[in-house]
């Protein structure tokens, strides 16, 4: 029987590649977005400067995915409606039958995210406490009891140094702002919880920092000013997702829960192999 993981996100960037590399590993998967086709327009979307959106859809992911012979079940989900949330999730599971791997990769990324603080509205963090916050809670809430029924499983929950530390530069100069920060930072907590209290049913779960990569969503949101202020030269995607994968299969990977992986010295340290 193949493994079968969800990730959500999977339209584009570290999701897309994420997915890909899954796949060629022998996963069944579910993917999520918003954007299941190539063109979609979304309310709370990251666009380029210009206006345009941004490349990539669930259609071009399933399509490269199947190219390794598993299945491939795409799956509309908006991180901001619950209802479309749970729907995701039992789809799933009904589709599939088991889940072995969860990975809430998706994220709130409307224009707002940040916005200077004496800018910045409660809407806002409205938003991002239903899509940082409530959203991983809740689709962890519905698959992680059939893992526990099939005696364990993973989860990997996607965070930033945002979430940790302060930005370089103040928002609007390709710093990030506190509604950014905020989201993550209670991203960051779910996993410690997940580990200690299902741990002993089989329940491994890990908070992973991706650190600077070169996706359109990063030079979208914070531009070349902001990349150029974080610096670090920006690996790419297929980076984070080796590392993923590695979380997910490697017998050795317990040993790493209970605090912040970044990726990119993590693989460097565990010989980790981008494909």
């Amino acid at each position: 029987m193949r493994p079968v993981a969800f990730i959500s996100g999977a339209s584009r960037g570290i999701g897309r590649e994420t997915a890909i590399a899954f796949a060629r590993a022998g996963f069944d998967i579910a993917i999520s977005a918003r954007t299941v086709t190539p063109g979609e327009v979304h309310a709370h979307a990251v666009r380029h400067a210009d206006g345009r959106a941004l490349a990539g859809s669930l259609a071009d992911t399933a399509e490269a995915a199947r190219a390794f012979g598993g299945a491939v079940l795409p799956l509309r989900m908006d991180l901001l409606d619950e209802a479309s949330l749970r729907q995701a999730a039992r789809e799933a599971i009904g589709h599939f039958g088991r889940l072995d791997v969860l990975i809430n990769n998706a994220l709130y990324q409307g224009e707002d995210l940040n916005r200077p603080f004496l800018e910045l509205e409660t809407q806002t963090l409205t938003r991002v406490a239903q899509g940082y916050l409530i959203a991983p809670f809740l689709l962890a809430r519905e698959l992680v009891p059939t893992m526990l029924e099939q005696g364990g499983g993973t989860v990997i929950n996607i965070t930033s140094g945002a979430g940790e530390c302060d930005p370089p530069v103040p928002a609007g100069q390709g710093g990030w702002g506190y509604a950014y920060g905020a989201g993550k930072a209670a991203v960051s907590r779910l996993s410690g919880i997940l580990a200690r209290e299902l741990g002993e049913r089989g329940i491994r779960a890990y908070t992973v920092n991706p650190g600077v990569v070169a996706t359109e969503t990063l030079e979208a949101t914070l531009g070349e000013q902001g990349v150029h202020a974080l610096g670090h030269r920006a690996a790419p995607p297929t980076l984070p997702a080796a590392v993923l994968l590695w979380l997910a299969t490697s017998p050795e990977a317990p040993a790493h829960q209970y605090r912040t992986l970044h990726a990119q010295p993590f693989a460097r340290e565990q010989g980790i192999v981008v494909e």
